[in-house]
């Protein structure tokens, strides 16, 4: 039977709910975006007047699609170019979801997501319907088909792994601001010293170029390896300029609820680098260079107001 439009309207009222919920499983915008139309198709197909609650229909329908996704994406990603890193998300996107509470805004944080890479799929969808959307254990256990005891054993098993893989600091839009001042203000020195001391001892730097931007396929690690590697990023050089086009502006923003530097050439985003923060000082640095995964960035920059740029030629 052809859906209504009140069928139609329930699903479009569902839909940033369940593109939050499939960016938070998948850690791709592009995939969540087709995890949602996959999810339509089935509403498309089925009996919907049968359907005695839409929303967790929906979500059922949605999480089974993301678990079967990444199932395959764990195979594509060992053969994946580099380091892999989340698909990266500027403040005020609708995909980010709910950020009412400190474990929903934590749950889409890019350290959060990366730590997320190493559960099994079954752990990041209990983590994640229950930490970031509060489902309840009996609720989550009827979605993926699992008993409720193995739901509540599942989620902190999950809590456990990620609570151990993050340190951060909640900051506000106006601290980030000055974060990103200040990182940039030292990256441009073209010394390393003044990096060192934003840095933790620990630090590490990590790009994603997914084989069409060139990054380093291990991370950098400790603080000096990491300063000296940012002073070269920074660095003015014509064959930067060349393998970008021109050289960018940088502007200081948040993404996924941290403080990013974003770099926009001619209107198109062309790296996002994310930096984790603790009461220490930055802890890592995730670039995202593949320009797959800032298709979304870009659209979403060319609707918003971003001010006026910290570094207006960098490169």
């Amino acid at each position: 039977m052809p859906l209504t439009m009140d069928d139609v309207d329930r699903f479009e009222a569902s839909r940033p709910r369940l593109e939050a919920i499939a960016y938070r499983l998948l850690g791709s915008a592009s995939e969540a975006e087709d995890a949602v139309q996959d999810t339509f198709l089935r509403w498309q197909a089925a009996d919907v007047a049968r359907v005695e609650v839409p929303e967790a229909w929906l979500t059922k329908v949605l999480t089974n699609l993301c678990l079967n996704q990444l199932t395959s994406a764990r195979a594509r990603r060992e053969t994946y170019v580099g380091q892999w890193l989340p698909e990266p998300l500027l403040a005020g996107d609708p995909m980010l979801g709910p950020a009412d509470t400190a474990e929903q805004r934590e749950s889409v944080s890019y350290a959060v997501l990366a730590v997320m890479e190493r559960l099994s799929p079954n752990e990041r969808a209990v983590y994640v319907l229950r930490e970031a959307f509060g489902y309840q254990h009996r609720e989550i256990a009827e979605i993926l088909d699992l008993a409720e005891s193995a739901c509540q054993q599942i989620f902190h098993r999950a809590k456990k792994h990620v609570a151990a893989g993050r340190a951060r600091t909640e900051i506000d839009e106006a601290e980030a601001r000055r974060i990103v001042e200040e990182f940039l203000a030292a990256a441009t020195t073209g010394r390393t010293e003044p990096l060192v001391r934003l840095l933790t001892g620990d630090a590490v730097a990590i790009g994603d170029g997914g084989g069409k931007v060139p990054a380093r396929a291990s991370a950098f690690e400790g603080a000096v390896a990491v300063a000296k590697f940012l002073r070269g990023l920074f660095k003015p050089s014509t064959a930067k300029r060349t393998l970008v086009g021109g050289s960018p502006e940088l502007y200081a923003s948040t993404a996924n609820g941290v403080p990013a530097v974003v770099a926009v050439l001619d209107g198109r985003v062309i790296g996002v680098m994310c930096l984790e923060v603790t009461a220490e000082g930055i802890t890592a640095c995730r670039s995202q260079v593949n320009p797959d995964k800032l298709e979304r960035a870009t659209r979403h920059w060319s609707t918003t107001d971003h001010g006026t740029p910290l570094v207006r030629t960098a490169f």
